[in-house]
């Protein structure tokens, strides 16, 4: 990337450095300098229509809006005076027209912008007034929206556009009588709670959390997202016991919807039963595999770890293993151990390809990152999948169908697409120039010109990012694609993303010694076993849930990322079984510090760890993994031909909503798990809208009602997997696969 020039600036007498391209605002906020707002927010564009951030700038007539003014090098600008004072109190009070007084009832009392402003520019009278009109408060499904508290900053139509990209308000224009419109009310976009975050009054409110407490009534405990995978910050918002909502630093960072509304999870009125206790005790004794899911943090991962190297138990997390095996054989080919990528320069990318993930339900953190590079990069979008996904058609500029089970194939094409004019090694340009393209491309689906318009597309273009998902690491070629996939990254200089499934898998493919095969007895946490440990309430020993525990997870973006408990548990721990078969530690996070500095993990203590941003939006929140140098082996094989899946074929999705058992536990996120199929696969699989379906994959039987979904193309259905309780983590095999019905 290019530097930037250095600039310096006068601000209120403080000479302040910046770099060419800054606002006025950002150097400010940089030094320190406080400069009021109303509708700025950090994470999108300037919105420029609250006019609050007015400043005077030496030679220029007239105010100048601090917030989209580029600084120029060598200005003097004044911030606060008699006459900008006078101007933003003149602004306040037409805020304050006819702005209902309901700060007693209304939710946003206490963290009220209107409230903090109007005091700060010492509003005691309103001298004038304007005819009022009715506006009637809306229900839009997750949030309510009052029109007559609206001040029309924009914020929620910007993260509306920006960031989710659920593109569902804008503004109807009409003077005096703007209002916010929702265009997309049939949706019900759980992601519309992003937008209400970001609103500085009590216009946008949660519909969940309005009328049942005052803001400053609520205990704010930071956390980290246990559902996603992307680690973010969220803060639990609780009283007497109880999470009345779940917030987050929405200043500069996004939440996943599971977080904001799938809080409901803990592990509720449990107490010591020391005669299921000693019986785990035994469970483990006589035990030779332990089944684990992927929801538990770093520390009890490490504890497993420690376990098999005592006893030489087997470990087996299913989806954290084979992601363990595609990132060993990646590192193989990029010398780290850790993909390159990360969502911020996701977020700067001006081409961006996604390969073997439905992205908008698999990582939305990763999709807003996508929408965020689309609005303000104009980036192209390309996305490679055998299945459309219309949620995304307004970023996407190219979309590349392919057949399910020939990824190694794409990923073939793709590398050798992206590295034909690039200096690689001997041995890599002879196996890409002895590739059969014409019989790839067949068995692909993917034509030769569609490839070419994805080089064409590139042309022109810089910071390049490659996101590839769960779709890979499953697949029966995993360990070559994530070589081909790590060729990209290294010789075609592409930021790759390697999304992590869902909870702290990256957590556990790094801690743990995993396994393949379950041998003997077993002993499951969170996943069904001979002896069944469990967060659920549903098992022989209760375990507390991720919202119960302190320690930590792994992010998206390679930082460790500290969780709190928000909600008590009386119950054991697997520490307390951990010291009766032989460990010793008080507490579990003082496995925190032991966590493995061979796998970039830092020896800290977990009280040491920091969880906030500063003023100008840096993450300072736990710390970032370090990256490990890796033996090099770069050699890479031909794709081998495959058969395909004929006839109707399942994938196993879940919605964006959801990501494990956890979530299936909340009373405000829907819980209806279909089988939503495309018309063809109806007629493929004999079936029609509402039948009851029943079918086997991994030995596990899901029993589903069908419903056909308009928007899918082809003979495909989407199979949720996030309701089958502990049986969720036993599944271990490719996502796609062909319908197999049992039964009615």
């Amino acid at each position: 990337m290019m530097r930037r020039e250095e600039i310096t600036i006068t601000i209120d007498g403080k000479e302040c450095k910046g770099t060419f391209g800054q606002t006025i605002l950002e150097i400010a906020r940089e030094h320190g300098i406080y400069i009021p707002t109303m509708c700025y927010l950090t994470k999108v564009l300037p919105i420029a229509s609250c006019r609050m951030c007015v400043v005077e700038v030496e030679g220029v007539e007239g105010f100048i809006l601090s917030c989209q003014e580029k600084a120029v090098n060598g200005a003097v600008i004044t911030t606060q005076n008699a006459e900008l004072f006078k101007e933003r109190q003149n602004i306040m009070k037409l805020y304050n027209v006819n702005h209902p007084l309901e700060c007693g009832v209304c939710d946003q009392s206490g963290e009220c912008e209107l409230q903090n402003k109007t005091m700060e520019f010492g509003l005691s009278e309103q001298n004038f007034t304007a005819k009022d009109v009715a506006r009637p408060v809306e229900n839009w499904g997750y949030v309510s929206y009052d029109p007559s508290l609206c001040i029309m900053c924009e914020k929620c139509v910007r993260v509306s556009t920006e960031i989710t990209g659920d593109e569902a308000l804008k503004v109807k224009f009409g003077g005096y009588s703007s209002v916010i419109e929702n265009i997309k009310p049939d949706k019900n976009f759980a992601t519309l709670g992003e937008a209400a975050s970001v609103c500085p009054v009590g216009a946008l409110v949660d519909t969940n959390f309005k009328y049942t407490s005052n803001a400053w009534e609520l205990t704010k405990i930071p956390s980290s997202c246990p559902h996603c995978g992307a680690g973010h910050d969220i803060t639990y918002e609780v009283k007497k016991g109880k999470i009345y909502r779940v917030s987050n630093e929405a200043e500069f960072s996004t939440m996943c919807s599971a977080s904001r509304y799938g809080f409901e999870f803990a592990n509720e009125n449990v107490q010591k039963d020391t005669q299921a206790f000693n019986r785990a005790i035994e469970a483990f004794r006589s035990a030779k595999s332990i089944i684990f899911s992927k929801e538990i943090s770093n520390e009890e991962a490490l504890i497993l770890q420690k376990l098999k190297e005592k006893y030489g138990y087997r470990l087996i997390s299913h989806e954290a293993r084979a992601y363990q095996k595609f990132m060993r054989a990646y590192s193989q080919v990029s010398g780290k151990s850790l993909y390159n990528g990360d969502l911020k320069k996701l977020s700067e990318s001006q081409a961006i390809i996604v390969v073997g993930s439905r992205v908008n339900d698999d990582a939305p953190l990763v999709k807003y990152s996508i929408n965020k590079a689309s609005k303000h990069n104009r980036a192209r979008v390309c996305y490679m999948h055998p299945i459309e996904d219309s949620n995304i058609s307004t970023i996407v500029t190219q979309f590349i169908k392919y057949e399910p089970l020939s990824e190694e194939g794409v990923i073939a094409l793709l590398a050798e697409t992206l590295l034909r004019d690039k200096d690689v090694p001997a041995q890599i340009r002879d196996v890409l120039e002895e590739l059969d393209i014409g019989n790839i491309s067949a068995e692909t689906n993917i034509g030769e010109e569609e490839l070419e318009a994805l080089a064409k597309s590139l042309l022109k273009k810089r910071n390049f990012s490659l996101v590839v998902g769960e779709d890979l690491y499953s697949h029966p070629r995993a360990e070559n694609i994530a070589k081909m996939v790590a060729l990209i990254q290294k010789y075609a200089n592409f930021n790759v993303i390697a999304i992590p499934p869902a909870g702290n898998a990256m957590g556990v493919s790094l801690i743990c010694d995993l396994d393949d095969e379950i041998e003997g007895k077993t002993v499951g946490y969170n996943a069904k076993g001979d002896f069944t440990l469990s967060a659920m309430g549903s098992g022989d020993l209760d375990m507390p849930s991720l919202i119960q525990q302190e320690g930590t997870l792994t992010s998206i973006d390679k930082r460790v990322v500290p969780i709190n408990v928000a909600l008590d548990y009386g119950g054991y721990v697997l520490n307390d079984i951990a010291n009766e078969l032989g460990l010793d530690a008080e507490y579990t996070i003082c496995y925190t510090k032991e966590l493995p500095t061979q796998k970039g993990f830092k020896a800290v203590e977990f009280d040491t760890l920091p969880n906030s941003y500063d003023v100008l939006g840096n993450e300072n929140r736990g710390y970032l993994l370090d990256e490990v140098s890796v033996e090099l082996d770069e050699s890479i094989e031909e794709p081998i031909e495959v058969d395909g899946i004929d006839g109707a074929v399942i994938y196993n999705c879940n919605p964006q909503e959801h990501f494990s058992p956890f979530t299936a536990k909340s009373k405000i996120l829907p819980n209806q798990p279909y089988l939503l199929g495309s018309k063809q696969f109806a007629i493929a699989s004999k079936l029609k809208d509402g039948d009851s379906v029943k079918f086997t994959l991994n030995n596990i039987e899901f029993k589903r009602v069908f419903k056909i979904d308009t928007s899918l193309k082809g003979t495909i259905a989407l199979n949720p997997t996030y309701d089958m309780g502990l049986s969720t983590a036993l599944l271990s095999s490719y996502r796609f696969s062909r319908l197999e019905k049992i039964g009615s």
